[in-house]
């Protein structure tokens, strides 16, 4: 529904709709939710003369309601990230469309922190961006990468001054003093055609495979230093992309072509401070799970195609990466007390940490809770600054960050350095609670969202790309609210609100899914490249008897396993998981139930989120009896093991379940399916694309406990009759993951965002200064506050 279609809708069906309306008065609430609206309508419907399709999707689109009887004030989403405000009042039958911040207000008014007449900090980032480029579809929202490449070709098509800005940035290139491209001797554009041109006629002179070496000095007299090609035929390649740019475009895909030829990667800073950030021994810890695996395996490829970059390009150095984290001197075993640790399975790739430090400058010991660490990271960032230069022998030329606190470290350290940067949120807290943002209040003490929230939305709209590994992460659905989407427009009562915080067309959204560690994890069939070796390990793990570090055992361990590994938390639901196969006999009779998660014993736990999970674990074990069906390690797994573990399983006909509240995008699912393993995931989330229901896994609704076991009931019991289901839906998974989740066509677009959105930051440098010193305002006004009274309050930590 178009939002200029709204009023003659509502006009349409006006007389329904306020009976409607009536409805919702009546449940005397003065909050309703989309799904309760919803319900509210199917009971309603009946009692209308004839079905009503406008109706229905006006219905359809309602988000949220509050009511002020008689007054209802509407949040329509009219379209993905389109929204539309409409208040109703019910005793004069009329309606208006009301500003966003009118909304907002009444919306604060529910927790009691309206402030009518008061001035108030509003977030509102639109005036800085009109004049950039937009998605106009929202099937589009993603591919920025491409609307970006066609607004080049208008700028480059019209403008010759903007040639000029072109050669400037060839120009520029250099790694370490030395020069790469295009030679100072070069002046103008006009200049640099003709030396095109006579280039190009010497290059057709020489055989493809000459060496750039044997005819540098030719090449260096008009103009162009190293980094064209190793060899003629790139050479001629990324010098007839040039030409073709300067004689006027007509494809997007010749510019960005051109661009990803450019050799400007060569130090790449990748942010991660929270949790235990180091090579093994660490997943299940708390804070650290798939984040971990995600940003190891994008390093080492990463790496690698890096190296191979520099290699076609003609130039003869080693490309470097460093993880930037934080140095926990209290270890618990781990590395992660170590300054530097090198990746393994690269070349010059490694952990940077640097440790937090309180006012007096003396190091905090021990590990912080990722919900808590927002006092130290300002000055993490700056004291890293110092240890980047020095551990990289210069500025990177490249930031990603990660998660919320790496993302506005990587803010504060590209902005003080002037470097590109990428953000990967991995997930956002704003998705995962429930009005996490109108009750932030409630909750302040335990998670500090509304610190969260406010970095977010500074690291948002100080990145020059975002990445996200699934379209609904971004815009979610037509039915539901992606986690970008989500930072559009909110408040924090009694703090500021959000009119216009992240549009979800902006050009800086680009998917690109990661995949699995191809060498850890691979089909189950492949029998030659399995590690047996780790059998006998992995048998006394799942058959072994209960422990310190363990609880239950399998009386019948010949049964399938339904399997999950995931931390302890709340969110990710491995209790859910536990009570569906305590509840349900037949699933207990088909199969056995085997967790990996956090501790067992909570008394090993420093994390209270995972403390309270214990307890209701231990308390479904109990109840139901499970010590005989199900077991669970609290241990923690090397990669090799985990791969080994899944095939496993599958060797003996299992399923992976992944029942998780919310998903951000799901490493764990990808492993599971490249592995072999049928997968059962949750509906909300990156599972929702990964999976295709039915075919290649299962989607399952953790709020729905009756449907969930359901869905898995009957596959076990399909399985059990005709063998044949398990191995069709096995062999859909591998072949899935092995279409769509793999590193080297992640890594590829990666470095390919980076050069454009690079270069896109060049030409544009002096507009988005506006924007960051904005972004800076609302840094200094709201972020620095928010972490001074969390530090003097009490849930200083």
């Amino acid at each position: 529904m178009q939002r200029q279609a709204i009023p003659a809708t509502i006009e349409q069906v006006k007389g329904n709709l306020f009976l409607f309306f009536r409805r919702i008065l009546e449940m005397e609430k003065p909050l309703v939710l989309c799904t309760e609206v919803q319900k509210a309508y199917t009971e309603f419907a009946p009692c209308l003369e004839q079905p009503c399709a406008k109706m229905e999707v006006l219905i359809g689109s309602i988000q949220e309601v509050i009511v002020y009887a008689p007054q209802l004030y509407c949040a329509l989403r009219v379209d993905i990230g389109k929204w539309l405000y409409v208040a109703f009042d019910l005793d004069s039958l009329q309606y208006t469309v009301v500003r966003k911040s009118v909304f907002l207000s009444f919306k604060e008014q529910l927790v009691g922190r309206a402030a009518r007449g008061e001035w108030r900090l509003r977030l509102d980032v639109e005036p800085f961006n009109q004049d950039f480029p937009k998605v106009q579809d929202a099937r589009d929202i993603g591919n920025g990468i491409e609307y970006l490449n066609r607004h080049l070709i208008d700028f480059f098509a019209d403008r010759e001054s903007e040639l000029e800005h072109l050669l400037e940035f060839l120009t520029l290139h250099r790694y370490n003093g030395m020069p790469l491209m295009v030679s100072p001797r070069i002046k103008d554009v006009a200049a640099l055609r003709q030396s095109v041109e006579q280039a190009l006629e010497k290059l057709r002179q020489w055989e493809p495979q000459t060496l750039y070496d044997d005819i540098a000095h030719e090449l260096q007299a008009l103009g162009f230093e190293r980094g064209w090609g190793r060899s003629v035929e790139r050479i001629r390649t990324t010098m007839g992309l040039l030409q073709d740019i300067l004689r006027k475009p007509d494809s997007p895909a010749t510019i960005e072509h051109f661009l990803s030829q450019v050799p400007m990667i060569f130090r790449v800073l990748i942010v991660s401070p929270h949790g235990f950030f180091g090579q093994s021994k660490v997943l299940g810890y708390p804070d650290t799970g798939g984040q971990v695996v995600y940003i190891l395996d994008q390093v080492r490829a990463l790496e690698a195609r890096m190296r191979a970059n520099v290699h076609e390009q003609g130039i003869d150095i080693e490309p470097e990466i460093v993880v930037l984290t934080r140095l926990i001197p209290e270890a618990q075993g781990t590395t992660c007390d170590q300054r530097e640790e090198q990746i393994w399975g690269t070349h010059n790739a490694r952990i940077l940490r640097v440790p937090f430090r309180d006012d007096h400058g003396e190091v905090i010991p021990h590990w912080i809770s990722r919900f808590h660490i927002w006092p130290h990271l300002e000055r993490f960032a700056f004291d890293a600054i110092t240890e980047i230069r020095g551990a990289m022998g210069g500025r990177p030329d490249l930031i990603i960050g990660n998660y919320s606190d790496g993302n506005l470290v990587a803010t504060l350290i590209s902005q003080t350095l002037k470097v590109t940067q990428c953000t990967i949120a991995h997930a956002l807290e704003k998705s995962k609670y429930l009005y996490s943002d109108l009750y932030w209040e409630d909750n302040e003490e335990d998670y500090h969202f509304s610190i969260q929230y406010t970095a977010d939305l500074i690291g948002m709209n100080s990145a020059d790309f975002i990445i996200s590994s699934t379209y609904q992460e971004i815009a979610g659905s037509p039915t539901g609210i992606g986690q970008y989407e989500s930072y559009k427009t909110f408040t924090l009562p009694g703090l500021y609100q959000v009119v216009n915080g992240i549009d979800v067309y902006d050009t800086k959204f680009n998917i690109i899914s990661p995949g699995a560690n191809e060498e850890v994890f691979f089909p189950y069939t492949r029998s030659e490249r399995r590690l047996h070796a780790l059998h006998p390990e992995i048998e006394a793990l799942i058959c072994g008897e209960p422990d310190s570090v363990s609880r239950g055992r399998l009386l019948d361990p010949a049964k399938p396993i339904i399997f999950s590994i995931a931390r302890l938390d709340r969110v990710k639901n491995l209790t859910g998981l536990a009570r569906w196969f305590a509840a349900s006999d037949e699933m207990r009779q088909h199969a056995n139930l085997v967790l990996i998660a956090g501790h067992v014993d909570k008394a090993n736990s420093r994390d209270e989120e995972e403390r309270a999970q214990i307890d209701i674990m231990h308390g479904i074990f109990d109840q139901y009896a499970l010590d005989g069906s199900a077991r669970w390690l609290g241990i923690q797994l090397e990669k090799q093991m985990t791969g080994e573990l899944y095939r496993y399983i599958a060797d003996g006909r299992g399923i992976f379940v992944q029942p998780a509240l919310f998903e951000a995008f799901g490493l764990t699912v990808i492993e599971a399916m490249t592995t072999g393993l049928p997968v059962f995931a949750t509906t909300f989330g990156g599972p929702l694309e990964i999976i295709r229901h039915g075919e290649s896994g299962f989607h399952i609704d953790p709020t729905d406990d009756e449907a969930s076991t359901a869905v898995i009931v009957d596959f076990l019991r399909e399985s059990a009759r005709n063998p044949a289901s398990w191995d069709a839906i096995s062999r859909s998974a591998i072949a899935r993951v092995e279409e769509k989740y793999n590193w080297p066509h992640y890594v590829e677009r990666l470095m390919t965002l980076a050069k454009v959105y690079g270069f896109w930051k060049h030409m544009t440098k002096k507009d988005r200064e506006e924007i960051r010193r904005y972004i800076e305002m609302f840094y200094g006004l709201m972020y620095r506050p928010l972490v001074q009274r969390f530090m003097t309050g009490p849930g200083q930590q």
